[in-house]
């Protein structure tokens, strides 16, 4: 449905309720002039009303916006703060079956295992710091929600790029093994786990990501509840309620 308001263009999808409202608004709005079934008087009330309702309108469009954004904020939190728990406790593991691993076997496999403790103890600690000072950021408004969820997005990707690289060092480190002749079951056992945390690490990156993006193509429905456009008759807000 449409109304044209002095200038203004409304249009949205309504309920019954809203139907009735935005009939009278249009039978009203309508008229350029008082005439016979409404006196001077009664228009310029009428019309003053229209407006008043169509301000606070909006305004509740706007809050309820608001209230859409922080929901959506605190659900991204939550997104990253379980993506940080999931990862921590796979890094706990790797850290203590790493240490007693390496001190059950030897050769290559006991620097595979050690590996796998140093590299997940270092990853255990910045995932810890990491879900430790997240911030709520529930109050952010839509420009600023925005570019953080565009951020968010941009970390991981860049992350994936990352465990690319280390996955190539690790292959590097275990093809150099086969050639080195100074402890070449050292570079052999930190190779394959190097190409290891590597490939979860690409994994969880990827998923994460993934699970982000989806989640942002949120802010597209958000942005599509109030828009301003320029029609024929002056600027158009469209409102969905």
């Amino acid at each position: 449905m449409i109304v044209v308001t002095s200038g203004f263009v409304v249009t949205g999808n309504i309920n019954r309720i809203g139907f009735g409202y935005l009939l009278v608004f249009a039978s009203v709005l309508s008229c350029q002039q008082p005439n016979f079934f409404m006196t001077k008087d009664v228009y310029a009330f009428m019309k003053t009303a229209i407006i008043v309702t169509l301000g606070c309108l909006l305004q509740s469009l706007a809050f309820c916006q608001q209230t859409d954004l922080s929901t959506f904020n605190k659900q991204r939190n939550r997104i990253d703060k379980t993506a940080f728990k999931v990862l921590g406790s796979y890094s706990a593991a790797n850290v203590i079956y790493g240490s007693i691993a390496s001190s059950q076997t030897s050769g290559s496999n006991q620097y595979f295992h050690q590996m796998n403790a140093i590299w997940n103890g270092v990853t255990l600690g910045i995932t810890a710091i990491g879900y430790l000072t997240k911030k709520d950021e529930g109050n952010l408004g839509y420009s600023a929600s925005l570019q953080k969820q565009h951020s968010t997005e941009k970390l991981f990707l860049f992350n994936a790029g990352l465990d690319l690289a280390y996955i190539a060092g690790g292959a590097y480190l275990y093809e150099k093994s086969k050639t080195s002749t100074k402890k070449p079951e050292r570079l052999k056992g930190y190779g394959q786990s190097v190409m290891l945390q590597g490939g979860v690490l690409l994994v969880f990156d990827a998923v994460v990501y993934a699970i982000h993006n989806r989640h942002g193509k949120k802010l597209t429905g958000l942005a599509d509840r109030l828009q301003l456009s320029a029609t024929g008759n002056g600027i158009g807000i469209s409102v969905g309620l």
